[in-house]
């Protein structure tokens, strides 16, 4: 038996509306009840009804669909943060049309924007670091289309959606130095990079407050592998160190390796992201959580209901077996073998 493609007169008919609504739920969105149009995204869903893209464009109608602007979704937390907006967009009915940048330049970003233009949508969301004046400087320029900011500074005068920097480093820096921790190493991300200048500032401003002194600083890649070589530059400058804070879960994984082969498992070690696979790490990964999922929620809400110019979401210390007390290596070693005791056993 065949089956004939949904068409607006069926999802009309299941949500119970005229088709004149279902056409404003498509078109203009912004004029119809939001319950209203939960109702039309439900029964579209339930009939698989697909919008016939080519002819709206051909009619320069606004698509119900918002651009996505992002780093390579190789990486860890853009790609988790792509998936998110992807689920939340769908469940309100929206399309995200993806465009990856290897470039954050001004040049790359208007391209973006102008794909976006050229497909008429007119809200998009940007993950990438961006500075303060080129991301005003891409509001001003382009004034049709709604930009949200995932990763600006704060004081940026752009509408932005960013986690509390402040709130996980100062949980960090607070730990260690509860454990009897002095001696930092700082392993920051790129100088160039935003999220790592922010990080950077409030462990320093965290550890002033405590009343530590000045911690000996490198910079990574964001890498494994730049983990691995700045741990041991930094050890070899300062090898009384008892604690290296890390500005993501992935350099921290270089940093417990080069300790590892080192023979220094005195030294605590902290991420940042919480990536799945931190708490696999050899010790465990004490991190900061990010709740992307929360990220992609909140920046579909805002994107599709433009509100609030500054949102901040929350971050929180997820502390496991990579740091312990100053001297206390006996004790996470004696742990560390009876996990594996235990798992021996499983």
């Amino acid at each position: 038996m065949s089956r004939h493609s949904a068409t607006l007169d069926d999802v009309a008919r299941l949500a119970g509306v005229s088709l004149q609504t279902v056409s404003r739920v498509l078109n203009s969105p912004e004029k119809v009840a939001t319950r209203t149009q939960e109702v039309v995204h439900q029964a579209m869903r339930t009939l698989r009804y697909v919008p016939n893209r080519s002819a709206q464009l051909l009619a320069g109608k606004v698509l119900p669909a918002i651009g996505l602007i992002s780093a390579s979704l190789t990486l860890h937390a853009p790609s988790q943060i792509a998936a998110s907006i992807k689920t939340h967009a769908q469940a309100r009915g929206l399309d995200v049309v993806i465009v990856m940048l290897n470039n954050a330049d001004r040049g790359a970003l208007q391209g973006a924007l102008a794909e976006c233009r050229a497909q008429n949508i007119r809200s998009a969301i940007i993950n990438l670091p961006l500075e303060s004046q080129l991301a005003e400087q891409l509001v001003q320029e382009n004034p049709d289309i709604h930009c949200l900011f995932l990763d600006v500074p704060p004081d940026s005068d752009v509408a932005s959606l960013l986690f509390d920097h402040r709130q996980g480093c100062h949980a960090v820096i607070d730990h260690l130095w509860e454990r009897g921790h002095r001696d930092y190493g700082f392993l920051a991300g790129p100088e160039s990079a935003i999220s790592a200048r922010l990080r950077l500032h409030a462990w320093r401003e965290a550890l002033h407050r405590n009343g530590g002194h000045q911690a000996i600083t490198a910079f990574g890649d964001w890498s494994a592998g730049s983990g691995f070589a700045c741990t041991l530059a930094m050890l070899a400058k300062q090898p009384t160190l008892t604690a290296i804070v890390v500005a993501n879960d992935q350099m921290a994984l270089g940093v417990l390796s080069a300790l590892a082969q080192l023979n220094r498992r005195d030294i605590s070690v902290t991420g940042y992201d919480d990536t799945p696979d931190s708490q696999y790490f050899q010790p465990a990964l004490t991190t900061v959580a990010q709740d992307f999922t929360l990220l992609g929620e909140r920046a579909v809400a805002l994107i599709a209901e433009p509100g609030q110019r500054h949102s901040w979401l929350p971050t929180r210390l997820v502390v496991r077996q990579s740091t312990a007390p100053k001297g206390d290596v006996d004790t996470r070693e004696a742990l560390i073998n009876q996990l594996k005791t235990l798992a021996a056993q499983l």
